[in-house]
């Protein structure tokens, strides 16, 4: 049996790497690295443009374009999925159907088909399961 998968947004990279975080540096730091030794990461090319962008234009402390190409580099190790244009297709269904923004939506359709059982993030209704797909917040008690 395969060795279930486990997607992560965009924000819980972004926290990891952003040292004014405070406690959810901390926690996102955590996951990645427990994620980094067990190979269970799942990413999308979403999350990385997300996270490059991000990272570089909007966090307190923003990082130079070369240290956060470096980060994507380093994401890039883990499983990547490429959303296509049936993704999108997909994602427009999703959103329609579950009441998600489309961004969101992208987000769930890539966790459901890298084959993530749990999607970390702080962005969508924690405990709800999507697409097969269970969003787990790790910021909430």
């Amino acid at each position: 049996m395969k060795e279930s998968r486990t997607f992560v947004d965009t924000n819980i990279i972004v926290y990891a790497y952003d040292e004014t975080a405070g406690d959810k540096h901390l926690t996102a730091k955590g996951i990645l690295v427990d994620l980094w030794k067990s190979g269970r990461g799942l990413v999308s090319t979403q999350v990385l443009q997300e996270l490059y962008v991000t990272l570089t234009r909007k966090v307190a402390r923003p990082l130079r374009p070369a240290q956060a190409a470096r980060i994507v580099e380093d994401m890039l190790t883990w499983d990547v999925v490429v959303n296509d244009g049936e993704a999108v297709l997909q994602a427009i269904a999703l959103e329609a159907r579950d009441k998600l923004a489309f961004w969101d939506a992208l987000i769930v359709v890539a966790a459901a088909r890298g084959g993530a059982e749990t999607l970390v993030s702080e962005d969508l209704q924690a405990g709800r399961a999507i697409a097969g797909v269970r969003i787990y917040n790790p910021f909430l008690p």
